[in-house]
């Protein structure tokens, strides 16, 4: 006879979070029901309501689990590498591909969500917290000469298409065969000459 397994007030959140990654990864979103999940962790099909009211509460809530993951990694890279600004967007850099590789379609949910009307505010300030660590560093490499002047955030969008762009080309396999996803030299040099400081005439 088959037994439902039983959660502590807190565990079966954690539990619809997990499965729903997995099944995420496994299936796409479209393949995510809270029926389903509730089945697949041997729950009543009612149970997973008293945490999510609906699969868009689902999405929601896996988007920000994405959202600060990224940001811990991202500030855990900044963190263990050098002062200068070349050290520090490579570190920052390698933790973002990395981060889209591991998690294709979570970043894909990531941000599409993001944009999405219903967004909430946790949502909107979560997708902020990692962009804005980013624009810190540039603000602090304009001090110390590393980066040209104007506005971190101008500097910023450059910085973070180039990087976004190929860490989503990387996630998809749509690089092509002879660049490795690992190597990321190139790419750096290529953003750290965008933001040099323009020469003296």
């Amino acid at each position: 006879m088959h037994t439902r397994r039983r959660y502590h007030h807190g565990d079966l959140r954690a539990a619809l979070l997990t499965r729903a990654e997995e099944t995420l990864r496994e299936k796409g979103p479209a393949a995510l029901s809270l029926r389903e999940l509730a089945r697949d962790l041997g729950v009543s099909h009612a149970a997973p309501s008293r945490h999510f009211k609906d699969k868009q509460a689902l999405l929601d809530a896996l988007a920000l689990v994405g959202f600060d993951r990224l940001a811990g990694s991202m500030t855990t890279a900044l963190q263990e590498t050098g002062r200068s600004f070349a050290e520090r967007l490579r570190a920052g850099a390698r933790a973002y591909v990395d981060f889209a590789t591991a998690n294709a379609e979570l970043l894909d949910l990531m941000y599409s969500i993001k944009h999405t009307p219903e967004a909430s505010e946790e949502l909107s300030a979560a997708a902020q917290r990692w962009t804005e660590e980013m624009t810190g560093l540039i603000v602090d490499a304009q001090r110390r000469g590393e980066v040209r002047e104007g506005s971190p955030e101008r500097v910023g969008i450059g910085v973070f298409s180039t990087l976004h762009g190929y860490a989503t080309l990387a996630a998809s396999d749509s690089l092509p065969p002879d660049v490795c996803t690992q190597d990321l030299d190139e790419l750096v040099a290529y953003i750290l000459r965008g933001c040099a400081p323009e020469k003296s005439a």
